[in-house]
C-alpha cells in the first residue's frame, strides 16, 4: 500500500485539524478569548504544539468592574493553557459580536480545551 502524500487532504477536504487551522492563520489577525476576563487581538507570528503563541501588534482587553481596560503591546508570548477560544480573522465589529452573543453564536470560532 502506498502512503498518502504529506499535506494531501484525506476524506472530506473541508475538515481541518486544529493545528492546521492555526497554521493557516500565521501572518493574520486573530481574536483570542482567554479563560477569565481577558481577550486579545493581534497578528499571529508563530505557535508550538502546546498552542503557546507569539503575537504582534497586540491589544489586550480586560473586563473589570469599572469597565474595559485596554492595553496595547508590540509583541507577546501567550501561554496556550489560558486560551479558551481562537477566532481567525480578528475581532468582529462590536455590533456583530453582540448579535452573535445574543444568539449563542461564534462565527469561525475554534474552542481550545
Amino acid at each position: 500500500m502506498i502512503a498518502p502524500k504529506k499535506g494531501m487532504p484525506q476524506g472530506n477536504p473541508s475538515h481541518l485539524l486544529p493545528s492546521e487551522l492555526i497554521d493557516r492563520c500565521i501572518g493574520s489577525r486573530i481574536w483570542v478569548l482567554m479563560k477569565g476576563d481577558k481577550e486579545i487581538t493581534g497578528t499571529l507570528r508563530g505557535f508550538d504544539v502546546y498552542v503557546n503563541m507569539v503575537l504582534e501588534d497586540v491589544e489586550e482587553i480586560e473586563n473589570t468592574p469599572e469597565g474595559k481596560k485596554t492595553t496595547k503591546l508590540d509583541q507577546i508570548l501567550l501561554n496556550g493553557n489560558n486560551i479558551a477560544v481562537l477566532v481567525p480573522g480578528g475581532k468582529p465589529d462590536d455590533s456583530i459580536a453582540a448579535h452573535g452573543a445574543m444568539h449563542g453564536l461564534a462565527w469561525g470560532a475554534m474552542q481550545v480545551t
